[in-house]
């Protein structure tokens, strides 16, 4: 079993890098985090490896964090997640961010990674909550975090298409002052009423 490769970068590609060590080259399957911490072809690079084995193929995923290869490893214990939705999963958030989430069973934020719908996202949360380990220091909820959430299931409630609220919020302005929920929701619905 491969648990760890050291080596330079042959090739990088969204989710994928292959790595060169003495010759051979491994093609290692990646999130969006690890791919963009690796330098460029040619640069040195090591990768903590889960190596995934079943009867008709033989999968290397690779994180440059422990902890990524810690929450991929836990990801993958969940009933219906297999090895490509967990890797989605940590490319749509980071580890500590996904703890946050499942500990306060906040399902909006899962939710909003692609390929995560809502039974997706309550198995998660239900199975891991007790499951993950102690020494994680979850990142806590942000205000605006907190506002998202609260933005999304009231527009939702409106019966707003979540395709459509999420257009609206990305292009709503950052405040360096914290808005007032209500002052969010009006511009928000401001636009979704142009649309």
């Amino acid at each position: 079993m491969i648990a760890r490769l050291s080596g330079k970068v042959l090739e990088k590609h969204p989710n994928r890098v292959i790595v060169d060590v003495n010759g051979v080259g491994y093609d290692v399957q990646v999130p969006l985090s690890t791919f963009y911490g690796v330098g460029e072809p040619g640069t040195a690079l090591s990768l903590r490896i889960h190596t995934h084995v079943r009867e008709d193929q033989l999968a290397l995923y690779g994180f440059a964090a422990d902890l990524e290869l810690i929450m991929f490893e836990k990801l993958i214990a969940v009933s219906g997640i297999g090895p490509k939705l967990a890797l989605s999963v940590l490319s749509g958030i980071e580890p500590r961010d996904l703890a946050g989430a499942i500990q306060r069973n906040d399902l909006a934020r899962l939710t909003a990674i692609p390929g995560v719908g809502k039974k997706t996202a309550e198995r998660i949360c239900v199975e891991l909550r007790d499951r993950l380990p102690k020494t994680i220091d979850a990142a806590p909820a942000s205000p605006a975090d907190s506002m998202r959430d609260d933005l999304i299931s009231a527009l939702s409630n409106l019966g707003y298409h979540r395709q459509a609220i999420d257009k609206v919020i990305d292009k709503l302005p950052d405040s360096k002052d914290e808005p007032r929920f209500e002052d969010v929701l009006r511009a928000a619905l401001k636009d979704l009423s142009r649309a």
